[in-house]
């Protein structure tokens, strides 16, 4: 079998087990139909018209600019792949420093993610006017530069690492490079899973132990009756950048710990504070961060091998001005082909996390035994963070990573006419 067809074979292999995971662990069916069928969907969710009004403007202000942004990224990025402007600028920046193709590694991955960034940069900023604008967001502009910037430097850093270990295995070994780099992605998006906690997110908040007192003691009790304790409740200072709602858990085993925005502390009731942390703790009680761990790495591995067959293509490689995936100028392409599978994947991935976090809704309503609750945080969290309560289908086919309000309080008025213990 020659080493091209060994790849496609693997990503094949490796794509069916995915599938098979994928069909096995997803939640199809998170509650069961009640006696008398489902509940009707309010595309108003309870909110008042003067609230929905509000959120479908923003959206409507917003979504065009998402898609936009979205294109243009996509277009940049095969402009610098597919032809050789991008090849020259992975040589160019790399000359002042000899030349060498490690450095045209490093410093290639750095000035295209620039270069990208800077291209979609306005209409970032256009975002966060419309943010600020409706209240959303209380960042100052230094703080918003601050943010980008600091974003680009760890996905650059963390990007030019990885593809400097691929092009340094593609040099070493020619033909089985490509099974070497698969491994070696699986296992930094397993290290990323639990390292994203300590590392990545003390670099936009700060961290403070939530103070004793009631609502400490019942939210580590929450976790304790659910079988997932938890070291600590921590209070994020989110509302330096922001006034939404949300909370979380975050880490694995001795470092997991719930963490609350302190908008959330604020402006929630302590039983809706209950019910956001009974949702994230259902998150623990099935698995679904190891879940999306394994799903994760065996895309990684998949697309990597699929790299290993895609590279061999001498037409592919001319166009991108490369010889091999030896050569360090096939960054560029390599980094388009990783913007089109993040864009072609992005809606199983969405269909999948809609499933989850509807099982999480349903364990958190077992958890707490409180609907009403349950649906003021969620009508709560719609109001505050300006989510339109029943967005157009294929926007939420292809972006919506959670069930729509809507839904969400459909299955509460449906858990509630359930026999759940």
């Amino acid at each position: 079998m020659t080493a091209r067809r060994a790849a496609l074979v693997a990503a094949a292999l490796l794509g069916i087990t995915l599938a098979v995971v994928i069909a096995v662990r997803t939640p199809w069916v998170p509650l069961p139909e009640p006696p008398g069928g489902h509940a009707a969907l309010d595309p108003t969710a309870g909110l008042s018209a003067a609230q929905v009004d509000r959120a479908e403007a923003f959206a409507a202000a917003l979504r065009p600019a998402s898609l936009v942004a979205l294109f243009l990224g996509l277009a940049v990025s095969a402009l610098l792949g597919l032809t050789r402007v991008g090849a020259r600028i992975v040589r160019s920046v790399a000359a002042p420093v000899g030349g060498g193709w490690a450095a045209q590694v490093l410093l290639g991955v750095l000035a295209l993610a620039v270069l990208g960034r800077l291209v979609t940069l306005p209409l970032s900023a256009y975002g966060e006017v419309v943010r600020q604008r409706y209240g959303l967001s209380t960042r100052s502009w230094g703080l918003w530069l601050r943010d980008v910037w600091v974003s680009v430097a760890i996905d650059a850093v963390l990007t030019a690492l990885g593809l400097l270990v691929l092009v340094w295995l593609a040099r070493r070994a020619p033909r089985t490079w490509w099974a070497w780099a698969g491994a070696g992605a699986a296992a930094l998006v397993v290290a990323g899973s639990f390292l994203w906690p300590v590392l990545v997110e003390p670099a936009f908040n700060r961290f403070e132990p939530l103070e004793a007192g009631g609502l400490r003691t019942d939210l580590l009790d929450l976790a304790e009756q659910n079988g997932t304790p938890v070291t600590d409740v921590l209070v994020s200072d989110a509302s330096r950048r922001t006034t939404a709602l949300n909370a979380y858990v975050s880490g694995f085993g001795s470092t997991r710990r719930v963490v609350l925005y302190d908008t959330v502390l604020e402006r929630l009731p302590e039983d809706q504070i209950e019910s956001i942390v009974a949702h994230e703790l259902g998150h623990v009680a099935t698995d679904d961060v190891l879940t999306g761990t394994l799903m994760g790495a065996l895309g990684a591995g998949a697309g990597v091998a699929a790299l290993g067959w895609l590279l061999t293509s001498p037409r592919l490689l001319r166009r991108a001005g490369a010889d091999s995936a030896a050569d360090p100028r096939v960054i560029p392409l390599l980094l388009f082909v990783m913007a089109i599978g993040t864009v072609a994947s992005t809606p199983i991935q969405n269909a999948v996390s809609r499933h989850v976090e509807a099982r999480a809704d349903a364990q958190a309503l077992d958890l707490t035994g409180d609907p009403a609750a349950f649906a003021g945080m969620q009508r709560d969290l719609a109001g505050s963070n300006l989510t339109d309560p029943d967005p157009p289908a294929a926007w939420q086919w292809f972006f919506g990573s959670h069930p729509t309000t809507a839904q969400r309080l459909a299955m509460a008025a449906d858990w509630s006419r359930l026999d759940r213990p």
